[in-house]
């Protein structure tokens, strides 16, 4: 990993920025012409790999930036006083698809995908409406891969994405879900489809089709009421999820979006109750929290940082534009395969601010190395000394806000994985700590690269390590108030495994 980064620089201001989303609008019109009588077989989609979902080796793979959690003029509202309901666009987002599809590109995105509300007979305004201009956004800014899919009112949960791989029957893969299993979905609605029992069925279904989708939960502790103090999401539901599906059902938001609710007096993420640290949900920001617990049981779970993007910030919303603080680096090639299959596996890492534009985190010993979402086996009875490896790029420029990020600080964290817990609900690992804390001066410069080094000695029990840096001064995040959001970034890595058998 870490050879390339591939995607423009961010470049364009203020007045074209507000022009693009004027030029979206008029597209969008376009669309109600072009969409409706566009064939699904007949598309020029450039980026579209075989069927199969293979990703065909790791030659020309790079680190891509993207976001699976983006909302277009299809998160609407609808007219419940008729049967059936109607619906209308624009009423909580209000950009064209492809008007997302451009400022992505703009703000070095490779891969997008518009995640829009349910409701009530949804599913078919998703086939119908929603799809068609889909198909003309892929066309009109091929440089992004575009994917099918929804914001999903998963049973008994908050929502998820519902990413729907690359094929010809992607629409009515999609459709079929959603029309079946989102809570929402029915009219009149169906309190059956709200249970815990119907989220671990609609993850089977997902987890017996051929090719298969991906499921990621959002903003996970976004209705916690404190710290540890869980809502709509618990422990007990990612667990049986991911038991059910584990090739399914791969992870959560680590870094929600809105976060530049503080830049119009509202909070990081929307978390009015419990606030996010430095900008990343308490599953992920505590040391020895859920997400450490949940890899402690040497589950493949994952993080993804997203833009939840519905109304900018300077039109009065919470939000950036994708790619704009946040994003999601998958070392892929550009192609929709093996991009989800990154994304499956854990080849990721997230930063906010592009404070980074790679990051590589691997582990050696004895002639074998591993990387991110990789697990290093290693022999019981010899002595095992383990090198972990971190490479990391800054950018090397000006971000979004104009800024100069610099990174201060780099965090190399390791658990023990001891395998699976006897309560679902666990939601800490004991045996997890910042085991080394690197500055400037630790680590050595090689070409656009830093890199620093830690050995675990002798390593005798199965371990992860996992990755974080800071342009702070916090030893650990704080917890978030209304500072600007540009001057608290941090970076996350996946984790690499080494097991001891």
């Amino acid at each position: 990993m870490g050879e390339r980064v591939e995607g423009p620089e961010p470049g364009l201001s203020r007045r074209q920025l507000m022009k693009y989303a004027g030029v979206g609008a008029t597209l969008a019109a376009a669309s109600t012409v072009a969409g409706g009588n566009a064939s699904w077989a007949d598309e020029d989609d450039r980026g579209a790999a075989p069927s199969s979902g293979g990703s065909g080796g790791s030659r020309g793979r790079a680190w891509r930036a993207g976001d699976h959690h983006i909302h277009s003029e299809y998160s609407g509202e609808f007219d419940t006083s008729v049967n059936p309901p109607v619906f209308h666009k624009g009423a909580d987002a209000v950009y064209p698809i492809v008007t997302n599809a451009i400022m992505a590109k703009n703000f070095g995105l490779t891969w997008a995908m518009c995640t829009d509300h349910g409701g009530p007979t949804h599913s078919k305004v998703n086939l119908e409406q929603a799809y068609p201009d889909l198909l003309l956004s892929r066309r009109l800014v091929p440089d992004v891969l575009q994917f099918w899919g929804m914001e999903f009112d998963a049973p008994a949960m908050d929502h998820h994405t519902l990413m729907i791989p690359r094929h010809d029957d992607e629409a009515r893969m999609l459709f079929e879900l959603e029309s079946r299993f989102a809570k929402h979905d029915a009219f009149p609605s169906d309190p059956g489809r709200d249970t815990e029992p119907k989220m671990v069925e609609f993850l089977k279904v997902a987890k017996g089709m051929s090719p298969k989708p991906l499921v990621i939960a959002h903003h996970a502790a976004r209705s916690a009421s404190g710290l540890g103090v869980w809502g709509q999401d618990t422990p007990h539901e990612f667990r049986n999820g991911n038991n059910a599906a584990p090739d399914i059902y791969v992870g959560f938001e680590g870094a929600p979006g809105h976060q530049a609710g503080p830049l119009n007096g509202g909070a990081r993420g929307g978390y009015g109750n419990y606030p996010t640290h430095g900008g990343y949900d308490q599953m992920t920001a505590q040391v020895g929290g859920l997400w450490d617990s949940l890899l402690g049981e040497g589950r493949k779970w994952w993080i993804t940082a997203t833009s939840d993007s519905h109304v900018h910030w300077t039109r009065g919303g919470s939000d950036f534009w994708p790619g704009e603080y946040s994003k999601t680096y998958v070392h892929a090639k550009q192609d929709y395969a093996d991009i989800m299959d990154g994304l499956r596996t854990g080849r990721i890492f997230v930063t906010t601010g592009d404070l980074v534009r790679s990051l590589d985190v691997s582990a050696t010993s004895r002639r074998k190395t591993v990387a991110v979402g990789e697990t290093l086996t290693l022999d019981r009875r010899a002595r095992n000394d383990v090198e972990i490896e971190i490479r990391f790029r800054p950018l090397g420029g000006t971000n979004a806000n104009g800024d100069r990020p610099e990174v201060t600080r780099v965090d190399l964290i390791v658990g023990e994985v001891t395998g699976p817990v006897s309560d679902l609900d666990a939601a800490t690992n004991p045996t997890t700590q910042v085991v080394a804390r690197f500055g400037p001066g630790d680590w050595q410069r090689q070409g656009e690269e830093y890199v620093v080094r830690h050995t675990v000695r002798d390593a005798e029990a199965s371990f992860y390590a996992r990755v974080r840096g800071t342009s702070t001064d916090e030893l650990e995040p704080a917890a978030d108030g209304l500072e600007s959001p540009w001057e608290d970034l941090w970076f996350y890595s996946n984790p690499v495994f080494v097991r001891i058998r």
